[in-house]
């Protein structure tokens, strides 16, 4: 029996919880992110907006020279969790086979319920419209990779100025038809770099990706051969994971003004550094792969990372490697238009301690992280800040 998958997407998210607060915004062109003048970009604008050519991950100054009345709202993101969670507890009263993949989109299981996929997409659009005011659109289909595409479509082709509210369905065994006149840029796998090494094979529609055998996919493109010539017939096999594992952690920040002072990096990487070692402690993680992005003043992004040889979850560990790399990598003086920190490879916290390691140490160390944490959950990040913030640090 086929699957019966749906792709749900919430349009303009952000934007559609900040008018249940402020009904006076709709109709409006506005968007959700930073300042201009500190370098703020877009996360989320309205449909309005859009029609201007303002989109997401804009710099907020281009999207105001493109709708100089743009009305500019920082973010809440406690209000769009909560109407999240609310969307979410909404889907698992649907289906347990829930995987969300981000705050605003999410796949469902609904194989089992009876009722034909399309009227089971239109109940709970209907729903998620009625019972908390929230355009959603959906893309139905007999797997992930098309309900996806046929969700982009759907909201790609809606009328312009106002939340598609779509609903995108592929009926079984249509799949290769529904995708043969796209792009090749619409297939998952497909980058920059593949759809220009396909170009130049002449390959510019999934349809004609499609043709080719996969053993010549294979050769030319290696591993990923395989994925490309399944997608491009529209099979897709891998289930919806009511749990996702988390891959890495990181946090960034964009300064309002290029930074060319050690002691103001080093002091944001500290803060930066204790922000991804609460949240490895919240989800219980511990990882051996610690990252520095540097991002110049030329948008130019440089990544560096070192692998430990045991776990962490520890703040102040997070921050020594990150600040050795800063010091490897970054040459002194030259401006600074982003830095982040971030942790991966996670493996069991609970590893067993060798011969000479400093259990009293660690075991302080872990109580007064622990009790970081506490007084941040309790009273609000900036209830407790490290000396460091307010003194110069030593020279890289």
């Amino acid at each position: 029996m086929p699957r019966k998958i749906l792709h749900l997407d919430l349009d303009a998210f952000f934007c559609a919880v900040e008018e249940l607060e402020d009904e006076s915004l709709r109709g409006k062109a506005f968007a959700v992110g930073g300042r201009p003048d500190q370098r703020g970009v877009v996360a989320s604008c309205s449909y309005p907006a859009r029609v201007f050519g303002v989109r997401s991950a804009m710099p907020m100054a281009q999207a105001l020279r493109l709708c100089p009345d743009l009305i500019i709202l920082p973010h809440r993101r406690g209000a769009y969790s909560a109407a999240s969670q609310a969307v979410i507890a909404l889907l698992h009263d649907l289906t347990p086979q829930v995987e969300q993949i981000s705050i605003d989109e999410a796949f469902l299981d609904v194989t089992m319920w009876p009722e034909p996929a399309a009227e089971i997409a239109r109940r709970l659009q209907a729903t998620i419209n009625t019972k908390l005011r929230l355009p959603c659109s959906l893309g139905v289909a007999t797997n992930k990779l098309i309900a996806k595409i046929a969700n982009t479509v759907g909201k790609a082709s809606a009328s312009k100025g106002q939340p598609p509210n779509a609903i995108t369905i592929v009926p079984p065994d249509e799949e290769a038809a529904f995708l043969g006149p796209l792009p090749i840029t619409e297939l998952w796998g497909v980058g920059p770099k593949t759809a220009t090494q396909l170009e130049r094979l002449g390959v510019r529609t999934i349809g004609q990706l499609a043709q080719w055998p996969e053993a010549e996919l294979v050769r030319r493109f290696g591993k990923h051969g395989h994925g490309l010539a399944r997608h491009a017939r529209g099979i897709d096999e891998r289930a919806v994971e009511t749990v996702r594992e988390t891959k890495s952690i990181s946090k960034e920040t964009t300064f309002a003004r290029d930074v060319t002072d050690a002691n103001t990096l080093k002091r944001t990487l500290r803060r930066l550094a204790d922000g991804v070692g609460a949240q490895v402690r919240r989800e219980g993680l511990s990882g051996t792969t610690i990252k520095l992005k540097l991002r110049w003043d030329d948008f130019t992004t440089l990544t560096r990372q070192i692998t430990l040889d045991h776990t962490t979850d520890r703040d102040s560990e997070v921050y020594t490697v990150a600040v050795q790399l800063l010091g490897e990598h970054w040459p002194r003086g030259k401006p600074v238009r982003l830095i982040g920190v971030g942790i991966s490879g996670f493996e069991d916290p609970h590893r067993q301690l060798g011969l000479w390691d400093d259990n009293a140490a660690r075991e302080q160390d872990q109580r007064l992280q622990s009790t970081l944490d506490e007084l941040r959950d309790r009273f609000g990040w900036d209830s407790i800040q490290r000396g460091s913030s307010f003194k110069p640090d030593d020279d890289c």
